[in-house]
């Protein structure tokens, strides 16, 4: 049987580290909810450009875009995991995905560049075999998305023009709530415009009719950036709501791990206790009975 000591130590250890997951488990259910929040506030405006895209696109019959190369073309992937563990395979599964998804495409897989947001999604890739050309660090808050974004979008842009990338790809954990995440792949370039002109098959939400009086082309541009903005923003927050949903449900895990350990090292240290109160209690009153027969023997 273990000493007192020993016991007591690891009671101290386990009431440490039950604080600890009970500190991580309340900044995760509350990191959830704003980056949630990011999310459904996207919602509408997305709505809003992609509706302008269509109103622009439906009157004209061949948007400008950049040709299809020749041979093989040149794939860049932005994957987004996290700067911090104890979130499971949080970063391993969108790794996996993201290299199954490139894998099958049609680009050369000899010739392709990767970005990270996130050192352990960066160390998950390279583990695998594969070189990271560019890492970012993960925003500490929902706040720090749109500096984090436009730093995506400078990148993507250096990409496609400096070092002829033609398929772009955003790869994050995509957040159900009480499901926890799954992984997903959105094709960012080359843009579908094709997409945007099927939206006129469905109802207009309004009875006024769309009209717009800017030039259609510097009118597209802005509105693809905006698409572009919102497409980054949305798959980092989503990937943050993933990575913190990760981490709540491990922090369950532990703290019902541990509970169940403390229960058991404090039951052992009380019989331990026990035993030796019982123990020192005997020799007490052996110790008597040896002084008291001592005594009858002199008489």
């Amino acid at each position: 049987m273990e000493s007192l000591e020993n016991l007591h130590r690891q009671l101290g250890s386990l009431e440490e580290l039950q604080t600890i997951v009970r500190t991580m488990k309340a900044l995760s259910a509350a990191s959830i909810q704003q980056y949630e929040l990011s999310v459904r506030a996207l919602t509408d405006y997305y709505q809003t450009v992609e509706r302008g895209l269509h109103v622009v696109l439906k009157d004209m019959h061949a948007p400008v875009s950049k040709p299809s190369p020749q041979g093989r073309a040149r794939l860049a992937a932005v994957v987004f995991g996290s700067d911090h563990g104890l979130c499971g395979r949080f970063n391993e599964e969108i790794s996996q995905h993201a290299l199954e998804r490139m894998d099958s495409s049609t680009a050369d897989p000899d010739n392709r560049l990767l970005l990270a947001v996130g050192a352990r999604a960066a160390g998950s890739l390279e583990y695998a075999g594969q070189t990271v050309n560019d890492e970012f660090p993960v925003p500490g808050s929902a706040r720090q998305i749109t500096e984090t974004v436009q730093q995506v979008l400078v990148k993507i842009d250096e990409w496609r023009e400096q070092q002829g990338v033609y398929y772009v790809y955003l790869f994050y954990n995509r957040h159900s709530r009480g499901k926890g995440y799954h992984p997903t792949g959105i094709e960012l370039f080359p843009i579908n415009l094709r997409h945007f002109k099927r939206l006129e098959e469905e109802k207009w939400p309004s009875r006024s009719l769309p009209v717009f009086s800017m030039k259609g082309e510097a009118l597209l541009s802005r509105l693809l950036y905006q698409y572009l903005f919102v497409s980054v923003f949305r798959a980092c927050a989503e990937s943050q709501a993933s990575e913190h949903a990760s981490r709540l449900a491990a922090m369950q895990s532990a703290e019902k791990n541990l509970d169940e350990r403390l229960d058991e090292v404090t039951m052992t240290y009380r019989r331990a206790r026990q035993n030796v109160i019982t123990s020192e209690l005997l020799d007490v009153v052996a110790g008597f009975e040896a002084i008291t027969s001592a005594k009858e023997q002199k008489k």
